[in-house]
């Protein structure tokens, strides 16, 4: 294996930000790696084999838009795509754009630093191997760090342990075992109601219930595909210049405009309906905690109606304001607590003491099992940057800059000062996970791409924000967060599921628009928030 590798630019991940920036890269002929700790190309979908692992947004709409030929070229077979699909896309795409060349699997970045005096980037995989690079371009996306609680005995145990994101190649078989799933966000709401289908008995362990809404997927017919595909070009413009960065459009008005019937009907058309068209039906529902609590209590209620055992939907019913934990889709979710092979431990009353070899000992009793799932999601936001050594000026790691993540700065969520040609693909303080991520994805590898470019041309060595420009993006993040009610909430966008992490809220709601436009202004005025460096200007 080749020592001290000398590239342009050095990507870590292979999912669909990694993939389009290494197209963009050699776009303009520079010498490009993507190192990534999987097998193959997928980043997250890669991982996430777990049973009933999909994605939640529109399949013709979680994908790559940049090239009408690559959009059209493929088939979705439904509105919610499940994970074996959305792998099969990402390797077409590889194969379309002949990317793995450029890709070192089963490849993972320990570390990088900047080399003040060279401008360069010295980058450190696990492997042992050294590579430099002028650009260092982060594409680990902003939900890759799995997250294994801190429990006691959790290495005692003697059956099968497995985490929703870090799931084995193989199939698992549940027939007839004993399972339990700790953990209720996203990975475990798809995957119980698929467990409990085989399993002989499943206990599911429930710190924080959720608002799930029905996905009511269905199979796309022919002649949606057809003008799916007929439909690229305002598809394209809906996604990438709309407020939501999605398809998604709320309505204009006030949920206070409505008599209590007439939300009452608005509110079961979008649960019929199903996906998250709940949150379109007013346009205060995120603003106002009254107009909030209508569509909480609508959700209750229909909680209440589908479980039979009073107690069961009395701890499914969620105490905080709906969506400012992320929002979940579910195929029969509420009716699986319905099946006798099924229960529900709520660890608000009764918490988990400890793993023991043979299962799960909580306050009141020890629950034998032979299978326990870590539904337990990610570090999200800054743990899959963090959770590398990345040290900027004067040997400063970015840790050490962020507070651990309790002192987040960037720069529109794509650089941060004094860590120079370092650029984040959907990073800390960008519109990121409430967007459809492909679209975010795009909007920054394409600016990152034209920085790039421009660098290149006008022989410019190196490019960081100011610390003034970076400190009034973040001060700006903060109070447009502070005017919803996204920030009243305890979840992964906010760090609270990790113990011991500081909280902060770290994605800009500003409106996808108006943060393209942000984006666009300070390219235009060649970077003028940033600071630029040439040694040739020097000479």
């Amino acid at each position: 294996m080749q020592m001290n590798k000398q590239l342009d630019a050095v990507v870590v991940g292979a999912g669909f930000a990694g993939l389009y920036m290494l197209h963009k890269l050699r776009e303009s002929n520079l010498s490009t790696v993507v190192y990534e700790a999987g097998a193959e190309v997928g980043g997250v979908w890669y991982w996430n084999l777990y049973p009933g692992a999909k994605c939640d947004i529109d399949s013709i709409h979680y994908c790559y838009t940049f090239s009408e030929e690559l959009y059209k070229k493929w088939n979705w077979t439904s509105k919610y795509p499940l994970q074996h699909e959305i792998l099969n896309y990402l390797n077409y795409v590889t194969d379309e754009l002949d990317l793995k060349k450029d890709i070192q699997f089963n490849t993972q970045v320990v570390g990088a630093t900047f080399d003040e005096q060279q401008n360069v980037w010295v980058v450190q995989l696990k492997n042992g191997e050294v590579v430099t690079a002028k650009y260092f371009i982060s594409a680990v996306g902003c939900l890759s760090a799995t997250n294994l609680p801190k429990i006691e005995g959790i290495e005692q145990f003697q059956g099968e342990a497995y985490h929703t994101g870090k799931w084995p190649k193989n199939s698992v078989d549940f027939t007839n075992k004993r399972v339990g799933v700790i953990g209720t966000g996203s990975s475990g709401v798809q995957l119980i109601p698929e467990v409990a289908k085989v399993a002989a008995e499943l206990t599911v362990f429930q710190r924080t219930a959720q608002y799930v809404l029905p996905a009511n997927n269905y199979d796309y017919t022919q002649q949606f595909i057809e003008e799916s595909k007929n439909n690229y070009e305002a598809t394209r413009k809906l996604l990438h210049f709309s407020s939501s960065g999605s398809a998604i459009t709320i309505r204009n008005k006030s949920a206070f405009e409505d008599t209590a019937e007439e939300r009452e009907a608005a509110f079961e058309e979008a649960w019929t309906t199903g996906g998250f068209n709940m949150t379109t039906v007013y346009n205060d529902l995120m603003v106002n905690e009254q107009a909030n609590a209508f569509v909480s209590d609508f959700i209750r209620n229909k909680i209440k109606a589908i479980i039979r055992d009073t107690d069961t939907a009395e701890s499914l019913l969620p105490q905080y304001m709906y969506g400012v934990k992320r929002l979940t889709l579910g195929t029969n979710y509420y009716e699986t607590y319905n099946r006798s092979n099924v229960r529900l431990v709520n660890l608000r009353k009764t918490p988990i003491e400890k793993i023991t070899a043979q299962g799960i000992q909580t306050t009141t009793e020890e629950i034998p099992l032979d299978v326990i799932i870590y539904a337990t999601g990610y570090d999200g936001m800054t743990g899959p940057l963090l959770r590398m050594d990345i040290k900027g000026r004067n040997g400063v790691s970015l840790n050490e800059k962020w507070e651990d993540g309790g002192k987040v700065r960037t720069f529109l969520g794509i650089a941060t000062n004094d860590f120079p040609n370092f650029f984040m693909i959907t990073g800390p303080e960008s519109p990121s996970v409430l967007v459809v991520m492909p679209t975010a994805i795009e909007q920054h590898v394409d600016w990152i791409s034209d920085c790039i470019n421009y660098l290149e041309k006008h022989d410019i060595d190196a490019i960081e924000p100011s610390k003034e420009a970076e400190d009034a993006w973040s001060e700006h993040t903060r109070e447009v967060a502070e005017m919803t009610l996204y920030t009243k909430g305890d979840s992964w966008y906010t760090g609270s599921n990790i113990e011991g992490k500081p909280r902060s809220f770290l994605i800009y709601l500003g409106g996808f628009d108006h943060y393209r436009a942000k984006c666009d202004a300070v390219a235009s005025l060649h970077y003028a928030d940033f600071q630029l460096y040439s040694s040739v200007s020097e000479n």
